[in-house]
């Protein structure tokens, strides 16, 4: 299935929230990422731009849509599959744009920002709450989470995203990221993990 739009939800985790100094949200913060932004972690070298500032990690659950958005229907039947991804970010940049009160896209919508385990079937949200997704960085771990410790859970990302953008068959949506982002930097190894099943690996260089 064709990946059409990419959606990105901010601030879902409150941890992640205190250590960016940032504002608890009433509702969900969504961006999105251009389709181009996407790479597959593949046991593969994946290149990110130099002398542009840090690039930060933000480890993450992504779902994706298996049909048309409707609100009389759930997210067990919307959801088609699920993986690990990693919304990356030009941290220094992305400050002086929210400084401005600018649009995050050019921090956020870079090649290669928007990596991508393997898609797995997903079932339901109640299976999930309790399991930890991570990221290891040469073979460190140095980022987990879980669902249950989401702001808004995802029936309500799907529903919010759905009535006020729409939302259809091969759509994505990176749902948050825990407490814990950091710099990568060049030749690290990276390893995308669902519990403990590795859904996406590669490795980063600068250029």
């Amino acid at each position: 299935m064709t990946i059409r739009n990419i959606y990105c939800v901010g601030r879902n985790y409150v941890n992640h929230i205190k250590e960016l100094n940032n504002v608890l949200p009433d509702k969900p913060l969504i961006f999105s990422k251009p389709t181009h932004s996407i790479i597959k972690a593949n046991n593969n070298i994946i290149n990110l731009p130099a002398n542009k500032g840090i690039v930060h990690y933000e480890t993450e659950i992504v779902i994706k849509l298996a049909k048309k958005y409707s609100n009389k229907e759930t997210l067990n039947t919307l959801v088609s599959e699920m993986t690990i991804g990693l919304d990356l970010t030009l941290r220094d940049l992305q400050q002086k744009l929210k400084n401005r009160g600018h649009p995050w896209l050019l921090s956020k919508g870079f090649p290669n920002s928007a990596i991508l385990g393997e898609f797995t079937p997903f079932y339901k949200e109640s299976d999930y709450k309790e399991k930890l997704f991570s990221l290891f960085i040469n073979k460190n771990k140095v980022q987990e989470g879980k669902i249950s410790d989401m702001i808004f859970n995802l029936q309500f990302l799907i529903d919010y995203i759905g009535n006020n953008i729409g939302l259809d068959e091969g759509d994505i949506i990176f749902t948050g990221t825990p407490a814990g982002v950091g710099t990568l930097n060049n030749d690290d190894q990276l390893s995308l993990m669902w519990g403990t099943q590795e859904l996406g690996s590669c490795s980063i260089t600068f250029s």
